[in-house]
């Protein structure tokens, strides 16, 4: 069984799919929830799920004996950021070498890097007049998303669309895909 962290910051809803999605699989298992926010309520719907979870604020993110034993704790094997805001530090990176994956709310390369998140991306994609937008899964790196692109869904969007559409549309997308591509990098990683 390949155990999987899921990195999260915020409400969970990627979460929450992630784990409903892996629970009647043989080879893979949410096994820990880590959030850098104690409010998060993705640590809730964890909960809920009977996933353990763990507060890393950004000090302990960022330590090296606290992270690495704290992962090996549940013998994680790859990690998942589904809405996770801090950047993931150098020695993490290290440790899981092509083994950590990021969701992004856009069509990267645009409207990707510091301040590019959530809501500042719709409301950036809605300013800009842009006829589509998607979601990209891409592999972490020390640079904020700028690691290779894996897997980019799109949906087409009308000049009508406010900001909230445009993530409503763009979440719905996040819904059906990033399950299913988490899936297929793990085959091709591990078997």
């Amino acid at each position: 069984m390949i155990n999987i962290a899921i990195f999260v910051s915020g409400s969970g809803t990627n979460c929450e799919n992630l784990i409903k999605y892996f629970a009647t699989s043989e080879r893979y298992r949410c096994a820990l929830v880590v959030s850098n926010k104690p409010d998060a309520f993705a640590l809730t719907r964890a909960e809920r799920l009977g996933v353990p979870t763990a507060v890393t604020p950004k000090p302990q993110l960022n330590d090296e004996a606290v992270m690495l034993p704290l992962l090996r704790q549940y013998d994680i094997q790859f990690i998942v950021l589904a809405g996770f805001l801090p950047l993931v530090p150098n020695f993490l990176i290290d440790a899981f070498p092509r083994r950590i994956i990021n969701i992004h709310p856009a069509l990267l390369p645009k409207y990707g890097g510091k301040g590019m998140w959530g809501h500042h991306v719709h409301e950036a994609v809605k300013e800009a007049g842009e006829t589509e937008t998607g979601m990209t899964v891409h592999w972490v790196t020390p640079v904020c998303d700028s690691g290779e692109i894996i897997a980019q869904y799109k949906v087409a969007l009308s000049p009508e669309d406010t900001a909230d559409d445009i993530a409503e549309k763009e979440h719905q997308l996040e819904m059906t895909y990033f399950p299913k591509v988490v899936e297929q990098v793990l085959d091709e990683t591990f078997f």
